[in-house]
């Protein structure tokens, strides 16, 4: 990214940073900087903001802990706004909550639970409490996390021939479930996935 090449002048020296949650993808939160602030989140890979209030260079979680952690910086097309792709150490809201757009009446994005799911999977498989049904199948062995895959898969079939809805719906649920563990077992992710999947739509000629 070249800096010298973005919309500085257009609102007195700053532009509009936009953070998404590098691992599922929502937005949250937004905020200003300057060309002082971006060299600062390059250089120490903590995202850093200009405060306009203050005056001054805050970098996100100074005071809570909750700090942003780069991975990639973005400009949009006209290069007056940038896209700040981070990983979150804790909430990224001041009132608490996992995103400043979780306010009443709000909710994240249904389709980014997964993504969720995946990061506890993930913590379970890290952690191993005692009495986790997911550390029972992760100690189990990836033969019996594809065994359980398989039934969940004839028993999710078996549900939409019955024509059952709510079955097939908690069927479905639970075979994602233990296709998501079946991924760690073998050290693979979700995005990954999806970019098979993304690949084969981009190679669809139908």
């Amino acid at each position: 990214m070249k800096l010298d090449s973005l919309a500085w002048e257009k609102m007195g020296l700053m532009i509009p940073a936009i953070v998404q949650d590098a691992f599922d993808g929502r937005v949250l939160m937004q905020a200003y900087m300057n060309r002082q602030a971006l060299d600062v989140t390059l250089d120490t890979g903590r995202v850093t903001f200009w405060s306009r209030s203050r005056e001054q260079l805050w970098t996100k979680g100074e005071t809570s802990g909750n700090y942003l952690e780069l991975v990639a910086i973005e400009p949009d097309c006209d290069g007056d706004c940038l896209l700040i792709r981070a990983r979150p150490l804790g909430p990224a809201c001041h009132l608490g909550t996992d995103s400043c757009f979780d306010g009443e009446g709000s909710s994240e994005p249904r389709l980014a639970f997964l993504a969720e799911l995946e990061r506890v999977i993930a913590q379970r498989d890290d952690e191993r409490p005692a009495g986790s049904y997911t550390t029972h199948l992760l100690e189990s062995g990836v033969k019996r996390i594809a065994q359980k895959v398989g039934e969940e898969g004839v028993e999710t079939a078996l549900a939409a021939v019955a024509g059952d809805d709510e079955e097939l719906l908690n069927e479905s649920a639970d075979l994602i479930y233990h296709l998501l563990v079946l991924l760690r077992s073998r050290k693979l992710k979700l995005g990954t996935l999806v970019e098979v999947l993304n690949n084969r739509h981009g190679n669809d000629a139908g």
